[in-house]
């Protein structure tokens, strides 16, 4: 570990960051009670020559953290790396009794196979999309959406 002390904010900087991220009451109630009590999982992965891996971050409705990085000891395909994301992100929520959970993927392919909107044509889709449906039920709510890869970081 190493210590590096951070250099002087100017007080009203400080006040204006609170200010600004901290939600009003009026906010919180326009919420839905899904929404406020719904956890994000943001996963993305990557595979090239020298390796796959993923990106996995589970986020609580109280804003607690929970970010992994993940070293695949196999080769994967992009859409293998990403499934393997998804499904090790919702592993996690389902050890720590997560009931709602959205997903959010940059996977045109894994999120349309989660979502019923694509068909699987290889043997290793089909597995991958048959682990996610025995996952569904752990949770509540589960929804999964696809973002644009700029949004996904």
């Amino acid at each position: 570990m190493k210590f590096e002390a951070r250099t002087t904010i100017k007080s009203q900087v400080l006040a204006d960051f609170v200010g600004d991220n901290t939600p009003t009451e009026c906010m919180e109630e326009n919420l839905s009670e899904s929404e406020r009590e719904s956890w994000k999982l943001s996963v993305d992965s990557s595979s090239c020559i020298t390796g796959s891996g993923a990106g996995v971050l589970l986020v609580s409705p109280s804003g607690w953290t929970l970010e992994y990085a993940l070293r695949f000891g196999f080769k994967a395909t992009n859409n293998e790396a990403e499934w393997e994301a998804l499904i090790a992100g919702l592993i996690i929520a389902k050890h720590l009794e997560v009931q709602r959970i959205e997903v959010s993927s940059d996977s045109q392919l894994v999120v349309g196979l989660a979502c019923g909107e694509y068909e699987p044509r290889e043997d290793s889709m089909v597995k991958y999309l048959s682990h996610f449906q025995s996952l569904k039920p752990t949770f509540k709510v589960l929804r999964v959406t696809k973002i644009p890869r700029e949004e996904n970081a």
